[in-house]
């Protein structure tokens, strides 16, 4: 699983040498192939302001989850990746076929009880991760931690 993980994540970033960073979806798709990809883009609203998940190819993006709900921030960490897996499903996917996880804290000392939450939600394998504290104004919608995903089918 690992191997597999690890050359999906080397197409993406040799995707990410092509032009704005669509080269390797260039050549794997033609024009009808992404429009076909684009109408996969899953909806929960009438009229949506984002995705909750596109898919190009194999890969699927998953959109930031927040918790918008009192609570400190263990509860908040279970309650997004609760939802990431909750869209990865959708997606057809897996918490184990994630490559990539960025994580937005609120705040940067929340650093390590997020961390364990997050332990083990991923499989032994976990995917590559960025954790970024948000600037003023915190995360949206008043969550303590948003979290947003890349994974394969």
């Amino acid at each position: 699983m690992q191997t597999h993980r690890r050359s999906v994540l080397k197409k993406i970033l040799a995707s990410l040498a092509g032009i704005a960073g669509v080269g390797f979806a260039a050549k794997a798709m033609d024009d009808t192939d992404a429009e076909k990809q684009a109408s996969n883009i899953v909806y929960d609203q009438e009229v949506p302001l984002f995705a909750g998940n596109t898919k190009l190819g194999n890969l699927v993006f998953i959109a930031g989850k927040g918790a918008h709900f009192q609570g400190d921030i263990k509860a908040h960490t279970d309650h997004v990746l609760k939802e990431l897996e909750k869209e990865l499903i959708l997606a057809g996917s897996t918490m184990k076929k994630v490559l990539k996880v960025t994580v937005y804290l609120n705040d940067i000392a929340d650093y390590q009880a997020m961390n364990e939450v997050y332990k083990g939600r991923f499989g032994d394998k976990p995917p590559v991760r960025s954790t970024i504290a948000v600037a003023k104004g915190g995360v949206p919608g008043d969550s303590l931690v948003e979290m947003d995903c890349i994974a394969y089918i």
